[in-house]
């Protein structure tokens, strides 16, 4: 088992097609506060987070995943992280490109996504009429729209999700919590989980049979409580925004969780509940879609759309499950 070298998922960045309409429903809709400007791209962050920003949200010509970053768990493990992503011949090298963050080495996992790794940030701290009464809070809570909270998880769509899950776990000490299998094929894994904190997870991956590298499913973000979760579905109806799937509850992780797509076709997350897991030698758990992995309840199939993953590209799955709807409706 490696060291722990990441305390946290820092930052997605998405990219849009139409990045002003985007932008909008971020700030408008789902409650997301604008940190900066540069260039094609606009860096918003949940209103309970500390860190500059969470979501980068670059203009593209679709839907798609820029690069996922995560953060150290020190200066020293930084640079050991660094070394080992050098010595598995997946490392990008060094950027101090980044906007809110210091130097961040990049590195390509096994199944075509971009990530990155650094220490040093810029820190939020609201003054004047935005500061918080609350010591421990980095602004003034004055909820707008879904009012988000904070970033949650990513999930991405994988070739080979167990080569996936190996490699960030072998390599930099991602927890491996939970996966599902087919009920009539118990060894085609189609979700599986990784975590690096006390979360069920913050990295997820479904499968893609694309053939295209590098492709994301959805970015989740949180809010304090379930009855949230609802109260948001409320806000984006309101909005004119159509709900993908739920609210529901997933057997995986136990969290309450509704998808929705954002103008630009990408899809977001809203997630609350669920337990904590601080066990350094914990054992992976094994799912079939029948005990619920994905709808807790075990009452409705997710929708064939939920097996969409962006960029947009042709599926061509195996002779095995030739059937999409099938898979769709068991995959999280």
């Amino acid at each position: 088992m490696a060291p722990r070298y990441i305390s946290q998922l820092a930052h997605v960045e998405i990219f849009s097609p139409k990045i002003d309409a985007t932008v909008r429903f971020l700030t408008d809709v789902f409650g997301l506060e604008v940190s900066a400007t540069k260039g094609d791209s606009v860096y918003l962050r949940g209103w309970g987070e500390f860190f500059h920003h969470s979501l980068q949200v670059t203009k593209g010509d679709t839907p798609g995943l820029g690069h996922i970053a995560w953060r150290a768990a020190g200066e020293d493990e930084l640079k050991e992280a660094a070394k080992r992503l050098e010595a598995s011949d997946r490392g990008i090298g060094w950027s101090d490109d980044g906007v809110g963050h210091g130097s961040a080495y990049r590195y390509k996992i096994p199944g075509g996504h971009i990530h990155e790794i650094f220490w040093d940030v810029e820190r939020v701290k609201k003054a004047g009429a935005e500061a918080s009464r609350f010591p421990n809070k980095p602004q003034r809570f004055n909820p707008r729209g879904v009012a988000a909270r904070c970033i949650d998880h990513v999930t991405i769509a994988s070739k080979d999700i167990m080569t996936d899950v190996g490699w960030v776990r072998d390599t930099l000490g991602h927890r491996f919590m939970e996966y599902t299998v087919l009920d009539d094929k118990p060894d085609f894994v189609v979700f599986a989980m990784t975590t690096v904190c006390e979360r069920a997870h913050d990295l997820g991956l479904v499968p893609d049979f694309s053939g295209v590298p590098g492709r994301i499913n959805h970015v989740a973000f949180w809010v304090d409580q379930r009855e949230d979760i609802r109260r948001a579905a409320d806000v984006l109806m309101d909005a004119g925004t159509p709900i993908e799937f739920g609210p529901g509850r997933h057997g995986h992780g136990e969290q309450d969780y509704m998808y929705f797509r954002e103008p630009g076709g990408l899809r977001l997350e809203l997630n609350s509940g669920g337990y904590r897991n601080y066990e350094p030698d914990w054992q992976p758990i094994k799912w079939t879609p029948s005990q619920g992995s994905n709808v807790y309840y075990r009452n409705i199939p997710a929708p064939p759309s939920m097996f969409e993953s962006f960029p947009p590209a042709e599926s061509h799955p195996p002779a095995a499950i030739l059937d999409a709807r099938k898979v769709a409706a068991q995959v999280r």
